[in-house]
C-alpha cells in the first residue's frame, strides 16, 4: 500500500513547491506582474469589450449631445449623442486585436524567414538583407498607405502593410541569433547524422531562438498600437461609424475645447497600454536574458 502511495504523496508534495517557485517569481518580477495584469485587462477588454457595452456604439441619444462624463453616461457623449464608453469598449477589439495581427504577421513572417536566410546564407541570404534595406528604407506607415491606395481603406490592408513594414527588422534580428546558432555543434552533427535542413532549422535551431521572438514582439507591439491607431485618425483605417480609438481620437479634435473627453478618453487609453507594454517588454527581457539583469 505504501508502493501505491508515494505517486500522490509526490504529486502532492510538488504543488506548494509550485507555488513557492510562482510566488519567489512575483515577487522577484513586481513590475512585471503588476504590467502583465494591466495588458490582461486590457485585453479581457477587448476581448468582451462588447458584452460590457451599456449601449449600442452608434446608437444615438436625441438630447444627449456632448453630455458630459458622469451619470448614466460615465465616459460621456459624442457630437450624436452616441455613448463614449460604449465606442471605447467596442473600439479596443479592432485597435489592440488589429495590433495583434500586424505583430503575427511580423514576428511568423520575419523568424521564418531570419532563420531560413541564417541557414542557407550564400546568395539568398545577400539578396533577403538587401530585400531588407530596400523595405526599412521605408516607414511601416508609408507601405501601408500604398496598400491602402492600391486596396481600399480598412483594417485588412493596414494590418498587412504595417506587418510588412516591421517584419524585416525582425528578420535581421533573428537572423544575427540563427548565425550564431548555425555555428554549433549541434548543427554540424545533425548535418553529419544527415537530418534535413528543415528539421535542423525548426526542430533544432527554432527553440533556441524563441526568447528573441518573444522580446523583439513585445517591444514592437506598442508602436504597432500607435500606427494602427495613426492609419485610423488619417481615416485610412477603421471606417465610420465603427468604432475605434484613432478614429475617435480625430473625431474629437474637432470639439476639443469644450468636450475635451471625447479626445482624452482614448489618448489616455492609448499611452497607458503603450506605457505598460513598454514597461512589461522590458521586464520581459530581463526575465527571459539574465545578463539583462
Amino acid at each position: 500500500m505504501s508502493v501505491q502511495a508515494a505517486p500522490h504523496t509526490a504529486t502532492a508534495a510538488l504543488a506548494p513547491s509550485r507555488a513557492r517557485r510562482a510566488f519567489a517569481f512575483a515577487r522577484t518580477h513586481k513590475l512585471l506582474v503588476v504590467t502583465g495584469a494591466i495588458i490582461v485587462f486590457y485585453v479581457l477588454i477587448a476581448l468582451f469589450g462588447p458584452l460590457l457595452a451599456p449601449f449600442d456604439p452608434n446608437q444615438s441619444h436625441p438630447g444627449a449631445n456632448y453630455q458630459a462624463p458622469g451619470g448614466e453616461y460615465l465616459l460621456g457623449t459624442d457630437k450624436q449623442g452616441r455613448d463614449v464608453l460604449s465606442r471605447m469598449l467596442y473600439g479596443a477589439r479592432w485597435t489592440l486585436l488589429g495590433a495583434l495581427a500586424v505583430m503575427l504577421i511580423a514576428a511568423v513572417g520575419g523568424f521564418i524567414y531570419g532563420l531560413t536566410t541564417a541557414y542557407l546564407g550564400g546568395w539568398f541570404d545577400r539578396f533577403s538583407m538587401r530585400l531588407f534595406d530596400l523595405v526599412l528604407s521605408f516607414p511601416p506607415l508609408v507601405i501601408a498607405i500604398v496598400l491602402v491606395a492600391s486596396l481600399g481603406p480598412g483594417l485588412l490592408p493596414v494590418v498587412i502593410g504595417i506587418g510588412v513594414g516591421y517584419l524585416p527588422s525582425i528578420a535581421r534580428i533573428i537572423r544575427s541569433e540563427a548565425l550564431v546558432q548555425r555555428g554549433e555543434q549541434y548543427v554540424a552533427a545533425g548535418r553529419g547524422l544527415g537530418f534535413s535542413g528543415r528539421r535542423i532549422v525548426f526542430r533544432h535551431m527554432m527553440p533556441n531562438c524563441t526568447s528573441q521572438i518573444i522580446v523583439q514582439a513585445s517591444l514592437n507591439l506598442p508602436y504597432a498600437i500607435i500606427d494602427i491607431a495613426g492609419m485610423s485618425f488619417l481615416g485610412f483605417g477603421i471606417q465610420p461609424p465603427t468604432a475605434d480609438w484613432g478614429a475617435m481620437l480625430a473625431e474629437g479634435q474637432k470639439s476639443i475645447f469644450f468636450a475635451s473627453w471625447l479626445v482624452l478618453v482614448p489618448a489616455v487609453a492609448i499611452v497607458v497600454f503603450v506605457l505598460t507594454w513598454n514597461v512589461f517588454g522590458a521586464q520581459l527581457r530581463r526575465a527571459l536574458d539574465p545578463k539583462e539583469a
